[in-house]
């Protein structure tokens, strides 16, 4: 019955993130093959991936009132709006797709400030999203780094 409401199908990562163990890093693993079949040209997934974020905001917070529980880990749309951001305007190939994963789940799980500090602060909906947004900044921010001192190869 549960599942059965868009908002918290969607906010569960199309039952991605009902995964026993690590539910975040299987809901991230099932925004892979989404963001590689998304337009690249940034003019498009910004505004798909800011209207992910808005959606995102109204599901999880739909979600966490059902369950009675503030950013349950089942919940895992902010995992996929976090790897879409990471992904921001970075080729798509195996490597970096890859590349993008390890550094969002990092950011993730290890919360460094200002993730930490927001992720405690912040309530609700928008709550459950931010912390993951600025995740997905941070790693953008490294694989643009890399990308553009040669570390990384675009192709």
């Amino acid at each position: 019955m549960f599942l059965k409401h868009p908002a918290n199908f969607l906010a569960l990562g199309a039952g991605s993130g009902l995964a026993p163990v690590a539910p975040g890093t299987f809901g991230t693993v099932a925004a892979v093959p989404l963001v590689w079949l998304l337009p690249s040209d940034p003019l498009v997934f910004a505004p798909i991936i800011m209207i992910a974020f808005l959606m995102g905001i109204y599901f999880c917070n739909h979600c966490t009132n059902d369950l009675q529980v503030h950013d349950h880990g089942s919940i895992v749309w902010d995992e996929w709006v976090g790897y879409f951001i990471a992904m921001f305007a970075v080729p798509r190939t195996w490597l970096l797709l890859l590349v993008a994963f390890a550094l969002f789940r990092l950011f993730d799980v290890l919360k460094p400030w200002p993730i930490g500090l927001i992720d405690k602060r912040v309530a609700g909906g928008f709550g459950i999203m931010v912390d993951d947004v600025i995740a997905g900044i941070m790693a953008c921010t490294l694989l643009h780094a890399g990308l553009n001192l040669g570390w990384l190869p675009s192709t």
